[in-house]
């Protein structure tokens, strides 16, 4: 784990990243802040890119929670049988449509609590829907923001809560809101698990990884 970057250095960094990409997105395809939840419930254990092949044709025929359970779980597990823990995963989501039914009228809540108390919905699933909906500056920790803040040094922390904390505490506010999606990024397509692209990356000469690669 390396060392928290100071002030100056972090700020430095999230420059550069907005520079690169001053409006970066989150990859899962969603039309509304219902289909955002599944898909990201969906994406567990599976990669983006699988999870809206799965999702193209579902949410044009079930964009509700309503008309999820009208689809039933079986019609569902037909959408999203490709992806990893489908059958597990088909449940919950009939289980939180019925919950979003009867307990909210058929609308998304929009606290972290709320959202968490629904099947398949944890602390990260709740975060990414809080940020990219709703544009609240929630931290959604996975395993690329990880990996990147202890690396690095921008938000180290020995678990994800503590790596959340570190996002919270030392990343600049006005950087805040954009976080995770650029840690994100960075994770899946530069400072990758195996093989860090570490000469062509451009936070490289402020980066704390003991073993850039050449």
């Amino acid at each position: 784990m390396a060392k928290q970057l100071d002030y100056h250095t972090i700020r430095e960094i999230f420059l550069r990243f907005q520079a690169a990409d001053p409006e970066p997105k989150g990859e899962l395809d969603h039309v509304n802040a219902y289909t955002l939840v599944v898909a990201v419930a969906l994406s567990a254990q599976a990669t983006d890119a699988g999870v809206n092949r799965a999702t193209r044709d579902l949410f044009k025929v079930a964009d509700t929670p309503q008309k999820m359970l009208d689809l039933g779980e079986e019609g569902l597990i037909e959408h999203i049988k490709t992806i990893g823990l489908y059958r597990n995963k088909a449940k919950n989501v009939i289980k939180l449509s019925k919950i979003l039914v009867e307990d909210y009228d058929g609308i998304v809540p929009n606290s972290r609590a709320a959202l968490q108390s629904l099947p398949g919905v944890g602390r990260k699933t709740a975060n990414v829907v809080l940020n990219m909906w709703w544009h609240y500056p929630a931290q959604a920790v996975d395993t690329h923001i990880f990996r990147v803040g202890n690396r690095t040094g921008i938000c180290p922390g020995k678990n994800v809560d503590a790596v959340e904390r570190a996002i919270e505490d030392n990343i600049p506010v006005d950087f805040q809101q954009h976080a995770h999606h650029w840690l994100i990024l960075h994770g899946r397509y530069h400072c990758k698990a195996r093989k860090p692209m570490c000469p062509t990356c451009i936070i490289r000469d402020l980066c704390q990884f003991e073993d850039k690669t050449q």
